[in-house]
Formats: structure tokens, sequence, C-alpha cells
């Protein structure tokens, strides 16, 4: 018996990969869908990565998550996110990316990302390995963080409280 084993891809290979999706948009811009939810749609998965479409429009948002055990990179390809780090003790941390910029995330990272500005925006994202369960996270009211595990293919929100 002969076990394949794929390795998972690092930060800089998730990111050399968003770059190379984005740079032929005839492969992927089919899958952009502007509407009131946000919509994503995968572009490719196999044992050792996943690529996803996401289209964003204003107060869409995934509230605060982690990748469980896979690490990420998103580029975006139209218009601007925010992303935010949760941080404990200190403001969160805030960054804003526009079009064309890449960024990665740890598989330990909690953070948010958020559509912002006024015109849709479209994010590819790489997971490695592919995204089997996420953890949601909100501070409970005597302040405690509380995290939920959630399967990957339901739709990341802001935890209503």
């Amino acid at each position: 018996m002969t076990l394949l084993i794929t390795p998972d891809l690092t930060a800089a290979q998730l990111r050399d990969l968003v770059q190379t999706v984005a740079a032929v948009p005839e492969r992927w811009r089919n899958l952009v869908r502007h509407g009131g939810e946000r919509h994503f749609a995968c572009l490719h998965r196999d044992d050792a990565v996943e690529i996803w479409v996401v289209s964003w429009m204003p107060g869409h948002d995934t509230g605060f998550h982690d990748h469980d055990d896979s690490a990420a990179a998103i580029l975006v390809a139209d218009g601007a996110i925010r992303e935010q780090r949760l941080a404990v003790g200190a403001p969160n941390v805030d960054r804003h990316f526009g079009a064309g910029q890449t960024f990665a995330v740890r598989p330990s990272d909690i953070h948010r990302v958020q559509h912002a500005g006024e015109v849709p925006s479209v994010t590819i994202h790489a997971y490695s390995p592919p995204l089997r369960r996420v953890g949601q996270y909100e501070v409970a009211p005597n302040g405690t963080l509380q995290r939920y595990t959630q399967n990957a293919s339901e739709e990341l929100k802001p935890i209503a409280t």
C-alpha cells in the first residue's frame, strides 16, 4: 500500500498561487456574483489546497474567526476590503487592502474580513490544507472569549449577540 502525503503550501507559495490565479481573470470572473449576500465559489480543490472566489458588497462581514489548521493567502482582485486582527488588552489591528494587494493568514490568527468602500469587491483566497472547519469568536457578557467550531462549508458571519 502506498500512502500519498501531500505537504501543506507555505505562505509564500499561497501568495504566489493567488497572484497567478488573479492574473488570468477569464478563469474566475464567471464565478463573481454581487448581491444581497456575500457569494463564495470554489475554483479548485485538491488534497493540498483549495481556492475560492469571494464577492463582497457593502455591509458584508465574516465576523472574527480562525482557519483551524489551514494557512491562507488572500488577494484583492477588485475593490477593497478591511482586515481586522483581534487583539487582547489593546485596540484591534486594522488593515485595508485594495486591488492587487495580498496578505497571509496563519492558522492561529483570529481575524475578520469586511467589505470596504462603496464599490463591489472580489477576493481570491487559497487555503492549505483545504478548510475543514473554522473557529468563530465572540466576547461573552462576562468578558471571556468564546470559540465556536463551525463546518467550513457554512458561511462565516458575525455572531449575533
